[in-house]
């Protein structure tokens, strides 16, 4: 039992540092603003969204607003309380850096995407507005299939990234203000 308390003794002081960590983590996270990603609140309630249906991004979108708002994605525009419009998705690869023999070293990748939402009279919920995203990445000649491979999924990543960019900037949109324009 000697054996069995003094080890107790020696336990003690780690338990008391342990806790006073996780008590620390706790309090720096909550100060941080650091908040699970919960639900979005997005300004209107029914939403068209004018991307090509073989678009894998799209299909990300549709799912994430889904699964993430109440708002319902509808199949018309004329059904719609606001309107996704792309004005255009660019994929593209740099040359960064060559190397000594004037091979490729480094490629920048770049992903843009240029949209606005408007309501159904026409106003702006979202001005014309830009997202572009960027990733580096090292090539080398002697692992071209691994490197297309990370490519790959360098663009598959930003894309993700690009779809919670997107409901950021939705669930900040305003509901219009302005006068629908005139029809000419």
């Amino acid at each position: 039992m000697t054996g069995r308390g003094n080890l107790l003794r020696l336990l003690r002081p780690l338990q008391t540092a342990a806790v006073l960590v996780v008590v620390v983590a706790a309090v720096a996270l909550a100060g941080c603003g650091f908040h699970l990603r919960g639900e979005e609140i997005l300004p209107f309630d029914t939403l068209y969204i004018a991307i090509r249906g073989d678009s894998q991004l799209g299909a990300n979108l549709r799912r994430a607003i889904l699964a993430g708002s109440k708002t319902r994605i509808v199949e018309k525009e004329s059904d719609a309380q606001a309107t996704l419009q792309v004005i255009g998705e660019q994929r593209e690869k740099i040359i960064l850096s060559l190397n000594s023999a004037g091979r490729v070293n480094e490629f920048l990748l770049r992903y843009r995407f240029v949209f606005k939402v408007r309501d159904s009279k026409g106003r702006d919920f979202l001005p014309q507005g830009e997202i572009v995203l960027t990733r580096e990445l090292l090539y080398s000649d002697t692992e071209v299939l691994a490197k297309e491979t990370e490519e790959q999924l360098l663009y598959r990543d930003m894309q993700r990234d690009m779809v919670q960019q997107i409901l950021r900037r939705l669930a900040a949109a305003k509901l219009p203000t302005t006068p629908a324009p005139e029809p000419s």
